[in-house]
């Protein structure tokens, strides 16, 4: 943006130059045409004169003067060539820093936008994580009070030693296992007894 300021800036510079040296054209071309005028209306008086030589010096000194005038509007028309060429260059400056402008904050929203919608799947995530914290906080509770309940039937039946200390997943199914297999062999031995 600054540089698009200050080629802007320069840009303004050069077409005030480019005004002021039209002008000076124009009042140097109305000179030229006044010059040209005064030589030809003092030509008409001359002829007519009989002092010809005043009349070649003074006609020599205004072609001198023309010749100056054209050598002027010339220089005067190159600078404006060369004033014009430089707008022209420093128009195609800006329009190329606007175009270039206008993708960096295409390219800055996309990001943006693109950083939006991480942020909102970040947070949909953070919220399912959540949920899913709480669903296994209440599943690992129901499991600890199952396993509790489990421990207690098991070893609360008769000739149960109670457990000393923390019991492994393993050696809880090894004594429901084995009082499951005592009370199978106590039915079967019932059933034989009749």
């Amino acid at each position: 943006t600054g540089a698009i300021s200050s080629l802007q800036r320069q840009l303004e510079v050069q077409e005030s130059q480019l005004r002021r040296t039209k002008s000076e054209k124009e009042m140097l071309q109305k000179k030229l045409r006044e010059r040209e005028n005064q030589l030809q209306a003092m030509s008409m008086k001359f002829c007519s004169l009989r002092d010809e030589r005043k009349h070649k010096d003074i006609m020599a000194t205004m072609e001198q003067e023309n010749c100056s005038l054209r050598q002027l509007v010339t220089e005067q028309e190159s600078k404006l060539a060369q004033q014009s060429k430089l707008i022209s260059e420093l128009q195609g400056t800006v329009s190329q820093l606007q175009a270039e402008a206008l993708a960096s904050q295409n390219h800055i929203q996309k990001q943006r936008e693109a950083q939006e919608a991480m942020q909102s799947q970040a947070e949909t995530l953070q919220h399912k994580e959540l949920q899913t914290r709480v669903a296994l906080e209440r599943i690992t509770s129901r499991f600890e009070r199952y396993r509790s309940k489990v421990i207690q039937a098991t070893f609360s039946t008769a000739g149960s030693k109670p457990p000393q200390g923390e019991l492994t997943d393993e050696e809880v199914l090894e004594a429901m296992q084995k009082v499951i297999n005592e009370r199978t062999e106590f039915h079967q031995l019932l059933k034989q007894k009749g």
